[in-house]
């Protein structure tokens, strides 16, 4: 198995500061991003935090797999789940903790998503919140996690018309993301990769500024992930920029 990877991130049009984390680990075939939450510098803290102790879980795990880990195995998942959904809900205990104990990050979070590369038959995608993956196959994207907002409860609820979501009122109202509680649920996804497979992780700065038809589109004229990625970011900020954006591209060769 090879990955090849690119990630960038970039303030935006609107915002003064960066509030998004990235982070790649190829060693571990690992990789992660990260919209934190709260104003002033704590949205940044709480995703600096959120991917450096998926990090750090998943360095220590590699090297001591006898090591006891903060919460009982989920017996409805496998060992390579269960390891991702344990370092997002370390993630969130570390969060939470930092907020509790000082005021100046109170009510601070993020949200995250994660792609695993477990082995060869299998990527596990793990998340909380309303940042993104997609995977494109054979030019075409699909949105592997769903997002935990109040308008996609909305949806799931009842229909909606394009202009009834156009003119929701409360967009960026999430309903889940690490630090809120001591606790927290991942959603863990699973697919099976194809030879060629491109993940794209993101924040909602990049999906909720630029249409799914455009991002498949960009994958489909430009297979130098770099460069997609760059023109993934110029298309948040061309279409108005309101968030900081990050987006990571790790495509899959058997």
């Amino acid at each position: 198995m090879k990955i090849e990877v690119s990630g960038q991130t970039h303030v935006g049009m609107k915002r003064n500061h960066n509030e998004d984390n990235l982070l790649l680990l190829p060693e571990e075939r690992l990789f992660v991003v990260a919209d934190g939450m709260g104003g002033h510098s704590s949205g940044e803290v709480a995703s600096k935090i959120a991917v450096e102790e998926v990090a750090e879980f998943f360095r220590m795990t590699s090297q001591d797999l006898e090591i006891t880990w903060p919460y009982k195995m989920d017996k409805q998942k496998n060992y390579d789940e269960n390891r991702l959904a344990t370092g997002v809900k370390l993630a969130n205990m570390r969060i939470f903790e930092k907020a509790s104990a000082d005021t100046k990050y109170k009510g601070m979070g993020t949200t995250i998503v994660t792609v695993y590369f477990a082995k060869d038959s299998e990527v596990v995608v793990g998340h909380v919140g309303d940042s993104r993956v997609y995977f494109f196959r054979e030019n075409t994207l699909r949105q592997v996690t769903e997002d935990h907002s109040l308008l996609n409860d909305y949806l799931k609820a009842k229909k909606l018309t394009p202009e009834e979501i156009e003119a929701f009122p409360h967009k960026n109202v999430i309903v889940r993301a690490l630090g809120m509680k001591d606790t927290v649920n991942v959603d863990i996804n699973r697919v099976e990769p194809k030879d060629g497979d491109i993940f794209l992780l993101c924040s909602d700065g990049l999906s909720g500024m630029v249409p799914d038809k455009q991002i498949e589109q960009i994958l489909q004229s430009q297979s130098d992930l770099d460069k997609a990625c760059a023109q993934l970011i110029d298309a948040a900020n061309a279409n108005g920029g309101n968030d900081n954006v990050t987006c990571v591209l790790a495509q899959y060769r058997r």
